[in-house]
């Protein structure tokens, strides 16, 4: 059902928040982070039709019967694997951060 407990009533200044530069600085950082992880990850995957099609770069074998191109599309997998699990270490640290500016805020750091 329902929660028994009574709730408080907070109001949040998401304007103040939003105007403080403990959260300016996370967006920023945030920000980066994200267009870094985007720029890597379409890069990898947009090389992978180029060098398929307009060279003959991965068409060459690399182990017995095996061409590079499969080994470029595991490496793929491996790579989004890692990014994957890159981007939740981080996230998870933003929202840490974030925590601590919400905390901030309710400490009157982010009032007028």
């Amino acid at each position: 059902m329902g929660n028994n407990k009574a709730s408080k009533s907070v109001v949040i200044d998401y304007d103040a928040i939003a105007n403080q530069e403990s959260f300016k600085a996370l967006v920023r950082r945030k920000n980066s982070f994200l267009w870094l992880m985007t720029a890597i990850f379409l890069a990898a995957y947009m090389l992978l039709p180029v060098l398929t099609s307009y060279t003959k770069i991965l068409h060459q074998k690399a182990f017995g019967e095996i061409t590079w191109v499969w080994v470029y599309s595991a490496g793929l997998f491996i790579m989004t694997w890692t990014l994957c699990h890159l981007y939740v270490a981080k996230a998870n640290s933003f929202d840490k951060e974030a925590k601590a500016i919400i905390a901030e805020y309710e400490n009157g750091g982010g009032r007028r």
